[in-house]
């Protein structure tokens, strides 16, 4: 149709493109399109025309304008769309006015299409070298925003650059990593795959296979893609292929059964009404174009009279095909002629199809973008009128120039372009279900918006519908998630979705799914038995709780009360003679320090705190000490009362009960400025042991000052060694008198216990370094209580006829002056 200023359309309507024969004898025919018409692509050519009366007939869009346009089919093939390209650059015959002003009806503004991305690259090379507008309703190609490629054109559909990404957001979002990719070998294949791929790399998803096809290659080609297809172990197949393709791959498909597989669609065939008749593509989910409605295009589009049909070849093919009848006489005997009963009301077909419009609003919006960029570069706004000029020369750059910057609504629907010459990105996402009648249609369940927040783009309304119609979200995963406690490693030559779940190490956990390292828990907490999750460790710690504890306990008041029965019998029988011969001043003295030492003890069980770490070692030292310093005292007496020789020797006067109770106290005292000094400078101080153990905290003692702790021990040692060897020196007194042989004993256990307790001391672990520490003092105390006082016990107790003076003089007469002596003392 001729008009002031026309508008190029071009369209896929055909799928095939005849193969021209070269023999280079004879002029090639003209190329020409075969196969069956696509319903959906007349569609979009009728709605073109039906854009473009509705301006004609606006009165605020070009008025006084009147818009032609000129409709070419390009049997989806690159030589076709060039040729087309050549043509459209090169305009109608110009038609010239008698006047001064002559009118450029005929000359093409601007160009709507190609619906496939090869055929617009290729077109939009030709055309743009000569800064004519392109605008296309289904090029998606991420490579057609270089505007230093393609300068000149524009799309009215979102670019695959955000598809990409949203499918690759979509697969994240359900967790699939393990995936199958299939796509055209075309440029929208090509480039869509490419940065899908980029985007799910990204989001560390995995690829089993990426095969590539297109229609023109042998059948061969496509079962070897469709057997790929039934290998894999990927559940979960995201195709970027263009509806033609598609339907091809899936009729190979349908041959022989495979694998249910869950499909992720490119807007190209997630729409096509074409490709649902698939049942076993049920559950795909993908991206579409928004859905719109256009008030008046169904009828536009129902109003098909057979003389408007008669007028176009392009409708008389529809007609014949879509009713099975012939134009005029039947030239077969199963096509008969139209009767003019049939009726395109009652046709189903893609073309009478108008429930959810999407592409078709691509088409309409690109229609108005012209028009408005036509508008605004030959109509000025005068008062509240708009006046157009339609002798205007426009030249394509003015035209270019405008529209990059338009900005309008139409029906509801926003129409802008960016620098790109993209629109704001919206999809819907749709999925394939079974509705009531058994048949296959599409249902909105969500929606993503490029222009949102990162994070905020995505959302899902409705509830989804997957493979098998099952509600189930599938799995796609080359290896099964790695639980909390253990993490991944990856296997060798493989991608990274395929690894092996190994358990943390000792010590560290992983609190998250598919985690790629442990991570060590804090120190004083320690893993849980699934090692996902750290916990305080036990605290342990020599307690009254628990059995070694109260065995200890048991034995320290025991042998307390022991020393103080002892006490108490010797109290009982102080004027008896074994009393009185064993030096009852130093006795008592030592058995009030043997309470203390079995007392002591108790200071060691029970959490440690900082008076308790003090007492323990102080108390230990000084009670010790103590004891050692009467054991030394009793033996120095014994010792030295038979060596005094002479008769009427004054050495013992020396030795009486206040010089040996002075002697003691001066012992002791040197332990306690010992002891001070080890408080002043660096004392005991508890601590939480990390180290002797790893899954538990030791509560313990530390010493401060070592020096301190061990010249505490190192004193009491020497005052032990110093009466042990007094001891052996007195051993060979009188067998009736044998105090000192029971100290002799006596101290060779103490010396024992307490050599014998450096070693454990240092190689126990643990608590049971205090358990060795009360045992080494209860040890070496029941070695002083029952080596000493015991057998003075029995014969006081159970032998009271050996407690006399008698029983205790030597037999032997030349000991009778010194024996003497002793008593006198005692």
């Amino acid at each position: 149709m001729d008009g002031d200023y026309v508008i190029g359309g071009v369209f896929s309507i055909h799928i095939n493109m005849h193969t021209v024969k070269h023999n280079y004898i004879s002029k090639p025919n003209p190329v020409q399109c075969k196969g069956s018409i696509d319903s959906r692509e007349l569609r979009f050519s009728r709605a073109m025309v039906f854009a473009i009366e509705e301006i004609n007939n606006s009165t605020e869009l070009l008025p006084g304008i009147r818009l032609g346009y000129q409709i070419h089919d390009s049997c989806a093939s690159v030589p076709v769309a060039i040729q087309v390209a050549f043509q459209l650059s090169n305009g109608l015959d110009m038609m010239f006015d008698t006047g001064d002003k002559c009118s450029q009806s005929g000359m093409m503004m601007g160009v709507v299409g190609e619906s496939g991305s090869t055929p617009s690259i290729s077109m939009s090379r030709v055309i743009g070298a000569f800064d004519i507008p392109q605008v296309s309703h289904y090029a998606t190609c991420a490579c057609l925003s270089d505007k230093q490629q393609y300068p000149t054109f524009f799309r009215t559909i979102p670019s695959d650059q955000f598809q990409a990404d949203a499918l690759a957001k979509l697969v994240k979002h359900f967790g699939w990593s393990w995936i199958g990719a299939i796509r055209s070998d075309s440029d929208y294949g090509n480039n869509g795959m490419a940065t899908f791929l980029h985007a799910a790399q990204k989001e560390r998803i995995c690829v089993e296979y990426s095969e590539s096809f297109d229609r023109t290659n042998p059948l061969s080609r496509i079962k070897q893609v469709a057997d790929v297809i039934r290998r894999s172990t990927a559940v979960v197949i995201v195709a970027f292929v263009s509806y033609g393709e598609m339907r091809i791959l899936l009729e190979e498909l349908a041959q022989q059964p495979s694998p249910r597989r869950q499909w992720i669609a490119s807007e190209s065939w997630v729409t096509d009404p074409n490709v649902l008749q698939f049942d076993f593509c049920v559950g795909t989910i993908g991206f579409g174009i928004q859905q719109s409605v256009i008030p008046g295009l169904r009828d536009f589009l129902l109003d098909l009279s057979p003389t408007k049909v008669a007028a176009s070849p392009v409708l008389t093919e529809f007609w014949e095909d879509a009713f099975k009848c012939h134009l005029g006489q039947g030239t077969a005997k199963d096509e008969s002629a139209c009767d003019g009963s049939q009726n395109i009301q009652t046709l189903q077909s893609p073309y009478t199809d108008t429930s959810q419009l999407r592409i078709t609003n691509m088409v309409y919006k690109a229609v108005y973008a012209i028009a408005h960029g036509i508008h605004n570069t030959v109509c000025q706004q005068t008062n509240s009128t708009t006046q157009c000029d339609k002798f205007t020369k426009i030249k394509y750059t003015q035209l270019l120039s405008h529209l990059k910057k338009v900005k309008f609504s139409q029906n509801g629907y926003h129409v802008s372009f960016d620098i790109n010459g993209d629109p704001v990105a919206v999809y819907e996402l749709v999925n394939w279900q079974k509705n009531k009648n058994g048949s296959t249609e599409l249902v909105t369940v969500g929606l993503y918006d490029a222009s949102l927040p990162a994070g905020q783009e995505f959302r899902i309304t409705k509830k989804i519908t997957w493979l098998d119609g099952g509600n189930q979200v599938p799995v796609s995963v080359c290896t099964d998630s790695c639980p909390p406690g253990t993490r991944k490693v990856l296997q060798k030559g493989k991608p990274v979705c395929c690894y092996d779940c190994t358990p943390c190490p000792e010590g560290e956990i992983s609190n998250t799914t598919d985690s790629p390292d442990c991570f060590r828990c804090p120190s004083e907490l320690w893993p849980g038995a699934k090692r996902d999750i750290c916990l305080p460790k036990p605290v342990e710690f020599l307690s009254f709780d628990e059995v070694l504890g109260i065995i200890l306990a048991t034995f320290s008041v025991g042998g307390a009360c022991l020393a103080v029965i002892t006490a108490a019998i010797f109290f009982h029988h102080r004027t008896t003679a074994i009393v009185r011969a064993n030096n009852s001043e130093l006795s008592f003295l030592l058995l009030f320090s043997l309470v203390l030492c079995f007392l002591c003890s108790l200071t060691f069980i029970g959490a440690p705190s900082e008076w308790s770490c003090v007492l323990r070692h102080t108390a230990f030292g000084i009670t010790f000490v103590l004891c050692i310093s009467c054991v030394l005292g009793k033996t120095i007496v014994v010792l030295m009362a038979f060596r005094a020789t002479l008769p009427g020797s004054d050495v013992m006067k020396w030795f009486g009960p206040l010089q040996q109770i002075m002697a003691v106290i001066s012992f002791t005292f040197i332990q306690v400025l010992i002891c001070t000094i080890w408080l002043v400078l660096n004392p005991p101080f508890p601590i939480k042991n990390l180290t002797t153990y790893k899954d538990r905290i030791i509560l313990e003692c530390a010493l401060g000052s070592a020096a301190g702790f061990w010249a505490v021990l190192g004193y009491i040692g020497l005052l032990a060694v110093f009466c042990f060897v007094l001891a052996v020196l007195a051993r060979k007194l009188p067998d009736n008198f044998n105090e000192a042989k029971l100290i002799t004993f006596s101290m060779l256990i103490f010396c024992a216990v307490w050599i014998t307790f450096i070693p454990a001391y240092v190689s126990s672990p643990g608590k049971f370094t205090v358990a060795v520490e009360i045992f080494a003092i209860l040890a070496s105390s029941f070695g002083l209580i029952l080596c000493i006082f015991v057998p003075k016990c029995f014969i006081i107790l159970f032998k009271p006829e050996k407690n006399n003076k008698k029983n205790i003089m030597p037999r032997n007469p030349r000991n009778v002056h010194e024996k003497r002596e002793i008593l006198e003392i005692a």
